[in-house]
């Protein structure tokens, strides 16, 4: 009996065993005619699959479901094969990876995409929360990848294949080239897998999104729609019971953040961002001076940080792409600040200061809770009655060169 994989033709989860057979040299048999919503409820398929979900792989010694499973089980048919490892350790980093790109990437991206599918209700809150657990990840892979070509070793793995064809339907349908600018490595990695010949026969040309795909209303198949056909005057006597089936017409009102309620402050953010932004000559005299008449000491606060572990900074570019993941994953604060990030030194190990800008008086809390590292900086609140504090306030915002005595490697800005 050959291997017959039940999934529609673009289902990205039945990609994976597709991809997998083609570099094991194993025949995988999509079943003809495949229709998401009308085949896996037959009862044939539900006997493979309780749950009734996609995809399935019928084997001669029975069926498998959960694409992850399927996946392992078409890398294991080759007794030689270079996807599952060389090593145990290989073999546990591969799981690893695997688990990461499930867990992390993949759960995020559908949370964001099911509903602008309607398949689900829109919620505003979930769909940030889940853009801004996916930016965590990949800020975490990105610097993986800084120094990796390949996530476990120097080929391609099962690891590999399962990620890129969870990265798929987010470069394809979801994230543009505005934000997955800010993930380099992860943009190579991609489009370096999706190029290798055995992944290209499979996904074919790939595009990236150029637009976020829309929002639509949630969908009802046409035996849901018969089932509400009777009630349709209840529902009319009864508009709550409506909320939160996914129509747009009635979406939750978003909550608002607690710096939103605070006391309006005469210094207006933006303003001072377009200040910096604009200024190219006379730094001091423009932008600086610009800054303290603009800064209201009761609406905002200004705090120094020092990157706690700076003997770990022993290789410049994996300290300046730490760096660069922080300011990615603080850019939930975006409203709330503005930051300028220091690598000091000419020389390994290399020293991470910051100079931030909140509203209110403390360090936000959902920064603390939401940007993990936020725990890996001793944080100071900045005193500006101390002309000295003042004056290093001065030289973080300018980019003074030689800074407390060492050259500046690089500086980043966050606005």
């Amino acid at each position: 009996m050959a291997l017959v994989l039940h999934a529609g033709k673009t289902n990205k989860n039945g990609f994976k065993a597709l991809i997998v057979a083609q570099y094991n040299g194993v025949e995988v048999k999509l079943v003809p005619d495949f229709e998401m919503g009308v085949s896996n409820k037959t009862p044939e398929f539900v006997k493979m699959n309780p749950l009734g979900k996609v995809p399935v792989l019928e084997t001669p010694d029975g069926p498998i479901f959960e694409s992850n499973a399927i996946a392992r089980y078409v890398a294991r048919l080759k007794a030689d094969t270079t996807l599952c490892g060389s090593s145990v350790i290989e073999y546990g980093h591969i799981e690893q990876w695997i688990d990461f790109a499930s867990l992390e990437i993949d759960s995020n991206m559908v949370t964001w995409y099911r509903p602008r599918m309607g398949r689900a209700p829109y919620l505003p809150p979930v769909e940030e929360a889940a853009i801004a657990a996916l930016k965590r990840a990949l800020g975490a892979l990105n610097t993986y990848l800084a120094s990796n070509t390949y996530l476990v070793g120097h080929s391609v793995t099962l690891a590999d294949i399962i990620m890129t064809c969870n990265l798929f339907m987010g470069f394809a349908k979801l994230m543009t080239k505005s934000f997955t600018s800010d993930f380099p490595h992860v943009e190579r990695y991609f489009w370096t897998l999706v190029n290798q010949p055995n992944i290209k026969r499979i996904l074919g040309e790939v595009k990236q999104a150029e637009s976020v795909l829309p929002i639509q209303s949630t969908k009802q198949t046409p035996k849901d729609e018969v089932k509400k056909e009777p009630k349709k005057e209840a529902a009319k006597e009864k508009p709550k019971a409506v909320v939160g089936e996914g129509d747009d017409e009635t979406p939750k009102p978003k909550p608002k953040n607690p710096l939103d309620l605070l006391p309006p402050s005469k210094m207006i953010l933006d303003e001072w961002k377009r200040l910096y932004s604009n200024t190219k000559t006379n730094f001091r005299e423009i932008a600086i001076k610009g800054f303290w008449e603009m800064y209201d000491p009761e609406g905002y606060s200004l705090w120094f940080c020092d990157y706690k572990y700076n003997d770990e900074n022993t290789v410049s570019f994996v300290t300046l792409n730490k760096v660069g993941g922080f300011l990615q994953r603080m850019d939930l604060a975006r409203k709330y600040a503005f930051g300028k990030m220091l690598v000091i030194g000419s020389e390994a190990p290399f020293k991470v200061k910051g100079l931030w800008l909140f509203r209110g008086q403390e360090i936000p809390q959902f920064v603390v809770d939401e940007c993990y590292d936020m725990e890996l900086y001793e944080w100071r609140k900045v005193e500006i009655s101390d002309e000295a504090q003042k004056e290093r306030v001065n030289q973080m915002i300018e980019d003074k060169e030689p800074f407390e005595g060492e050259a500046l490697l690089d500086a980043k800005c966050f606005k």
